[in-house]
């Protein structure tokens, strides 16, 4: 089968296209013919090691080991399922993700790593969902604690996890307040944000004492000032991004690392998302897909051939949603 793959960290022009053998599955798995993927920062971290914590996550220490492949979030149909699969059958239509492996025409993936594509999603919209869903679902609900009536601002609310953090506190009943630039107010808007801040004319730091709830998806901002919207026992919910990258070891960890040792000596909560992929929380999203109240926004489609292309399209942080890849 074809794979995108790369024996040595840097740009997308190091990732080549090739021939390899197709994945044997294990118990537990299933192979998934795919039929979209998507690109996610996760994606360009792992191709460049940037930060270089990334190389002590098994990937390589001195350059990429041999047979890997890249891409993380996928969608396809069920074509083999091995031993002790049960909730899986050949022929099924599923979204999900692999550690890596999307970036092929099929993958090897635990059953637990996937859900049943919700019937009204594209290929493309499905393979759009999952790293970044799981990671403002966590965030919102599991680090956060949201609740009804809670007053909740995102910072970095267009991009591939803003938009579907938007989505999802006002499903959980929240007031949402979405920070963004100018050409994505009525992105924001439609996603069903009360207020929509726009960061080139208010820094939204200033807006003292009147969030509950703080999701910090971009991290340009220390915490000193991050702190500032929450209410005294308000939380502040650190994703990382890309303007957290500055320090070329740790990356967006730094920024987290600082949180955990200030949290315990401040009012108010500051606690991380550590991104945990599991079909629960697939088939909880599905619901609320299947119930149009999430919709995945898709910036643009690129075929599987140009994923480099896609690459250098996303690692800015420039785009309004996800960028999807067909197969």
């Amino acid at each position: 089968m074809k794979a995108w793959s790369w024996d040595r960290y840097g740009p997308p022009d190091v990732l080549h296209l090739t021939d390899v053998a197709e994945p044997e599955i294990a118990a537990g798995e299933v192979l998934v013919r795919i039929r979209a993927a998507s690109v996610n920062p996760y994606d360009w971290r792992h191709l460049r090691a940037d930060p270089k914590l990334v190389r002590l996550s098994g990937v390589g220490l001195r350059r990429p080991k041999p047979g890997l492949v890249l891409g993380a979030d996928l969608a396809g149909v069920v074509e083999r399922v091995g031993d002790g699969v049960t909730d899986l059958r050949v022929g099924d239509e599923v979204f999900g993700e692999v550690r890596l492996g999307s970036f092929a025409e099929a993958a090897a993936v635990p059953q637990d790593r996937l859900a049943v594509k919700p019937s009204r999603l594209t290929f493309e919209q499905a393979a759009s969902v999952s790293m970044a869903a799981h990671t403002a679902l966590q965030g919102l609900r599991d680090v956060g604690r949201i609740s009804a009536g809670q007053r909740v601002l995102v910072n970095g609310a267009s991009g591939g996890i803003g938009t579907f953090a938007v989505q999802l506190a006002k499903a959980f009943g929240a007031e949402v307040t979405g920070v963004c630039s100018t050409r994505n107010i009525d992105l924001v808007r439609s996603l069903g944000a009360d207020d929509v801040i726009d960061y080139t004319a208010e820094d939204f730091t200033t807006r003292r004492g009147g969030y509950d709830l703080v999701m910090d998806i971009v991290g340009n901002r220390p915490l000193t000032r991050l702190r500032r919207p929450l209410t005294p026992k308000g939380t502040l919910v650190l994703v990382g991004g890309i303007a957290s990258g500055r320090n070329r070891l740790l990356g967006p960890a730094a920024q987290q690392f600082r949180g955990a040792l200030i949290s315990p000596f401040v009012g108010q909560r500051i606690a991380t998302v550590q991104w945990k992929p599991n079909s629960a929380d697939l088939r909880f999203l599905a619901d609320l897909m299947e119930k149009e109240r999430v919709t995945p926004v898709i910036d643009r489609t690129y075929p599987f051939a140009e994923i480099p292309e896609a690459l250098r399209y996303i690692e800015p942080g420039h785009a309004r949603g996800k960028v999807a890849i067909t197969l």
